[in-house]
């Protein structure tokens, strides 16, 4: 299967002297049908990322293609088959939603009219209304149609929820399920990581500017981290020194009971434990968002 997204140690700098750390040598590649997930705190360098891919901003180093061209030479070719939504959306106050999203569907050269009638029944979005009068969550509605009425064949989001309520969230990733199901490839920028768990097959995480994890979902959770509760009979018989200084974190301790996560050799632990009287023993896998932190922490 082709790659649609090829980043290649792609670097921004910002300032005069390129002080400023935007994204560093940043590689990764998303395949053609992918939902890939981009994940990562705010300022960690997702947005750089994306508007770098995007033309919107050039980079300091290193290179992307999008459709196998290259992201700032061929930017033009590539934009009529992309789909674009900001974190945050900026529109003319005194436009109508409908006349806005007709002339978004001007540059595509194709009658968008029946899909974008489509797109705002389903996100139960009020055309005739002008934006100044719209919520933030219904101008990210606006933002959501104004992304996909063009079918395009790759859809880039970036903090693509906010303003928009459980239902709505819902309803929206039912959309890109479907955009998906018809052969959209779609690069899904998060920091919110239960969105990330639900709809991507594949995870990148971005910390500092630089990816420190690539993998799929399914195996970053299935490898080697377990969470652990332990709870013994005797107060006071637990303490942090038992337990391996290495691929340890989120250590808890109360009275006679410890929660932590463990990434590593499972019989390690159990040998620990096992000089002691337990009552109750739980391991689990963590969730996404848990292992997460363990990269940050």
């Amino acid at each position: 299967m082709r790659n649609v997204i090829e980043l290649n140690g792609l670097s921004k700098f910002y300032g005069r002297k390129k002080q400023h750390r935007g994204i560093e040598n940043v590689s990764f590649t998303v395949e053609e049908g992918e939902i890939f997930g981009f994940i990562g705190p705010n300022g960690a360098g997702k947005s750089t990322t994306i508007r770098t891919l995007l033309a919107l901003i050039f980079p300091t180093s290193g290179s992307a293609s999008i459709f196998g061209m290259d992201c700032i030479r061929e930017a033009s070719e590539i934009a009529k088959e992309v789909g674009y939504l900001p974190a945050e959306v900026f529109y003319y106050d005194g436009m109508k939603v409908i006349d806005l999203l007709r002339y978004s569907a001007s540059f595509y050269r194709k009658d968008c009219s029946a899909r974008i009638r489509e797109l705002a029944a389903s996100l139960d979005l009020d055309l005739s209304r002008k934006i100044e009068d719209l919520s933030y969550g219904n101008r990210k509605k606006v933002g959501i149609v104004q992304g996909l009425l063009h079918s395009p064949k790759l859809i880039m989001l970036d903090e693509p929820t906010g303003g928009l309520d459980p239902l709505m969230q819902q309803t929206f990733f039912g959309l890109l399920r479907e955009e998906n199901r018809k052969g959209a490839t779609i690069l899904f920028s998060s920091h919110i990581l239960s969105e990330v768990q639900k709809i991507c097959g594949r995870v990148a995480i971005i910390k500092e500017g630089r990816i420190i994890k690539l993998q799929k979902i399914s195996e970053l959770q299935g490898g080697s981290y377990k969470k652990y509760h332990v709870e013994t009979r005797e107060s006071g018989a637990l303490n942090r020194e038992l337990f391996p200084d290495e691929g340890l974190t989120d250590f808890q301790m109360r009275d006679n009971t410890i929660d932590f996560i463990f990434n590593g050799d499972v019989n390690l632990i159990i040998a620990r434990l096992s000089q002691m009287e337990l009552c109750d023993l739980v391991i689990e896998e963590p969730t996404l968002e848990e292992i997460f932190l363990h990269y940050y922490r």
